[in-house]
């Protein structure tokens, strides 16, 4: 085996390794605004270019109680079905608990359990939108749960090219 194809192995090896990542996670709780969507027809990109807007527009995160960190979540849940159908997309914060909850916010428990973590590097929001549009072409083998997924929004998420953020996907 030459040098170079020896080389292309072992990096396709390790790349789909890092995308099969699992990590154990404890449920924990969000706060924030939502809206029930769909992908068909680009409704969910509209929708959540929507929910971004009155998240900075009326300084949603201000507004939320006990949260755990300056962080911003992106939550998918409730799904009808799987990325094809309804679900309810959430743009908040982490939080202690869903209780003295302001009016016109949502709360909801993130459960526990097995989640695949893919990172999204570069441009935000086309980085993410790229890193979706993988998982989607994958889903058959993905062995998603369709419980809740997310997104995290960190400190990296807001440096231009060189941005991150981490999408963690419910798995059976």
């Amino acid at each position: 085996m030459k040098n170079g194809t020896a080389l292309f192995l072992f990096l396709s090896y390790w790349c789909n390794a890092q995308e099969a990542m699992i990590e154990k996670i404890e449920p924990f709780f969000v706060v924030g605004i939502a809206k029930t969507t769909t992908n068909e027809n680009g409704k969910s990109a509209s929708d959540l270019g929507e929910l971004w807007g009155r998240f900075y527009s009326e300084n949603v995160t201000l507004t939320i109680p006990n949260k755990t960190s300056d962080a911003i979540y992106v939550l998918y849940t409730e799904y009808e079905s799987d990325y094809k159908g309804e679900f309810l997309a959430m743009i908040g914060n982490r939080v202690e608990s869903l209780e003295d909850l302001p009016e016109g916010l949502t709360g909801i428990e993130v459960s526990g359990g097995s989640y695949q973590k893919h990172i999204a590097k570069g441009e935000m929001p086309q980085a993410i939108v790229a890193s979706w549009k993988v998982i989607w072409e994958k889903d058959a083998v993905l062995n998603r749960a369709y419980d809740t997924d997310f997104e995290v929004y960190g400190e990296k998420s807001n440096q231009g090219e060189n941005s991150e953020a981490v999408i963690y996907l419910s798995v059976k």
